[in-house]
């Protein structure tokens, strides 16, 4: 059925609505998105299947994506009418048999239970969606330590509805908001709620939205396009892959706005091809877009033509940058251009281009439907809005959390993200992916928004958050950081191609205990011309893990210098293993499972390391239950 106007949106969203919480009818949905699957929700939703197939059970089985606690996974959402909807977590192929059992007997579940939630908001002024009141045993999912402090705008429906099924979307308030800007919005409206709203772009640099599309808007051309840049690459980020795998729609739906605002007929989502799941799902959304008439001619019996395609890139991270990106779609190698003119003057084809991230799209709908002064109460007064972060590292809490602008690193690690694992004293926080910069422990008292975190020697990036604990060595991760960066330059221009090769040979020196304390100075004078002279944003961000390293941890640099030490114990020719024998029980643990054979001793008695034969992999301190194993 094509929509044709908000009569027959209000129709399928009624119906839709029932459908998906019934009035007499319980309900499973399993979290299926990457992290869900990885955790082996797959298998949970065949068990689940097969249960309730054999015992000819009433209930509803689907598909969901992810609600952010990765860690947790997998998940199932337990939906009766008239009680608070059940977030179960951690839940294997025995624990869903468990279920169903529980199920077939009429009672509520009561193992691995996470939370409950009584009602959910809505944005897009329909009716709260109420699940029911009751269970008092069960903590309110908002009222833990990971979910408090957030404020879900993008994340909105994520972990709630199918992802394949468009009118699960309806049934949220799902293209209301292109409804309300196709019959009652001016594209120059659109544009100013935008503007007002100070929404700025979610993908690195933060530049203000609503500016770049009445740029696109007032350049005179019969062609222009939207380009979707969905090529998050990264190392420890994937809030782009979660929203296009959790909640599709949101996405298109803030394109198709994005078009009508600034005049273009034709979108392009930009995607790295090592997202399999969210590609198809993306593709799977556009043809229901299109049988639903919210792609093609003539939207919603408008005058207004838009359609969306999808191009997958070679996973190259320089892709990026939009300049590469536009050359990638163009069929030529993604190499960054000179700006100006910029995209937006001057983008894909030689035509007017704007360009944003996913979140940055899935945020327009949510300003469309509360207006701009809803949306900028939240966040900071530079930086309105909400931030999506992936949370990994060494912290117990690992996942998607999406906050108020200007919150500070404590609350996202310690409150959210619990703190180290196994008690360990955390040292700093990489914000940005590789081409940020490493934050000391010290400094989270830091508001998180684009001024505070760059004033810090970091970026906002697109939203990735590596925490790393008193095991970390922040020379070896500058190292790494920096071998990524430079394996993912085009090589187009010198002072990133050169340079960055140049500084990855020094931190190889300073690991293998070869360093100069000239060495120091050296990085330093090549990081701040490579920054001020590179290409593009991959050149002139990626010496900011050698600056801020270097300016909060020099203590480490000169220890590997100096001493020939390192602190971490990472750094493999600085190091040397041995097993304290006041400590050590003989277990055997880590006997069986050295891989050269350099751990000997019998049986509950003290045991020994042949440095001779220890190539140093750290199996054996990982695996000791005791602390007998020392790092020297």
């Amino acid at each position: 059925m094509k929509i044709r106007n908000i009569s027959d949106w209000q129709k399928i969203n009624q119906k839709a609505l029932r459908e998906l919480f019934p009035d007499s009818q319980m309900r499973l949905s399993v979290g299926l998105a990457s992290c869900g699957i990885a955790a082996g929700a797959g298998r949970v939703y065949e068990t689940l299947q097969k249960e309730i197939k054999r015992r000819e059970l009433a209930i509803q089985i689907t598909k969901t994506g992810c609600l952010g606690f990765c860690g947790e996974e997998p998940m199932v959402n337990f939906y009766k009418p008239g009680f608070p909807l059940l977030i179960l977590h951690r839940i294997t192929e025995k624990d869903a048999e468990e279920l169903v059992e529980v199920l077939a007997r009429g009672e509520i579940p009561e193992k691995k239970v996470l939370g409950k939630i009584e009602e959910i908001e809505n944005f897009f002024g329909l009716e709260t969606i109420n699940f029911g009141k009751g269970l008092k045993n069960f903590p309110h999912l908002n009222d833990l330590p990971f979910y408090r402090k957030q404020k879900k705008i993008v994340l909105r429906d994520c972990g709630f509805i199918d992802p394949e099924n468009i009118e699960e979307f309806i049934a949220v308030g799902g293209f209301l908001s292109l409804l309300k800007v196709l019959t009652t919005l001016s594209p120059a409206e659109v544009i100013e709620m935008v503007k007002d709203s100070g929404l700025r772009g979610r993908g690195g640099a933060g530049f203000p939205t609503g500016i770049k599309w009445e740029i696109a808007r007032n350049i005179p051309s019969e062609k222009k396009y939207i380009i979707c840049n969905a090529d998050e690459g990264d190392p420890g980020a994937y809030m782009n892959r979660n929203e296009m795998e959790s909640d599709p729609y949101m996405l298109i739906e803030g394109m198709i706005i994005g078009g009508y605002a600034i005049g273009a007929d034709e979108g392009i989502i930009y995607v790295r091809t090592e997202y399999p799941l969210a590609i198809e799902r993306v593709k799977k959304a556009l043809a229901e877009s299109r049988k639903y008439g919210f792609l093609g001619k003539g939207i919603c019996n408008s005058k207004f033509n838009f359609e969306i395609n999808i191009v997958c890139g070679a996973g190259a991270f320089v892709c990026g940058e939009e300049t590469a990106l536009i050359a990638s779609i163009e069929g030529y190698s993604g190499r960054p251009r000179p700006r100006p003119p910029f995209p937006a003057e001057k983008g894909l084809n030689g035509e007017p281009t704007v360009i944003n991230n996913v979140e940055t799209w899935c945020t327009i709908p949510v300003i469309i439907a509360k207006g701009a002064g809803w949306f900028n109460r939240f966040g900071t007064e530079r930086s309105p809005g909400t931030k999506v972060f992936s949370l990994v590292g060494a912290v117990k809490n690992v996942g998607l959390v999406e906050v108020p602008m200007g919150i500070t690193l404590k609350e996202i690690i310690y409150e959210m993200g619990g703190g180290g694992i196994k008690e360990r004293k955390i040292k700093a926080v990489q914000t940005g992916g590789p081409s940020g910069g490493c934050i000391p422990a010290s400094l989270f008292d830091l508001s998180v928004d684009y001024e505070g975190l760059q004033k810090s020697g970091s970026i906002m990036g697109s939203g990735g958050m590596v925490v790393m604990d008193e095991r970390t060595c922040m020379v070896d991760i500058t190292k790494y950081f920096l071998s990524f960066t430079q394996e993912e330059s085009c090589g187009k221009c010198i002072p990133c191609r050169r340079g960055l090769e140049y500084m990855l040979n020094i931190l190889e020196e300073i690991c293998e205990g070869r360093g100069k304390m000239s060495y120091i100075d050296e990085l330093q004078e090549i990081a701040l011309i490579v920054k001020q002279t590179s290409l593009c944003g991959l050149g002139q961000t990626a010496p900011n893990p050698v600056l801020s390293t270097i300016r909060y941890f020099r203590q480490e640099y000169e220890a590997h210098i100096l001493d020939h030490n390192c602190p971490a114990g990472v750094c493999k020719p600085l190091i040397k293993y041995f097993i304290d024998p006041t400590i050590c029980t003989g277990c055997q643990i880590c006997r069986r499972i050295c891989p050269t054979g350099a751990v000997s001793g019998e049986k509950k008695q003290a045991h020994a390391i042949d440095i001779v034969k220890c190539i140093k992999c750290g199996a054996c301190f990982d695996a000791c239950k005791f602390n007998a194993v020392k790092v020297e």
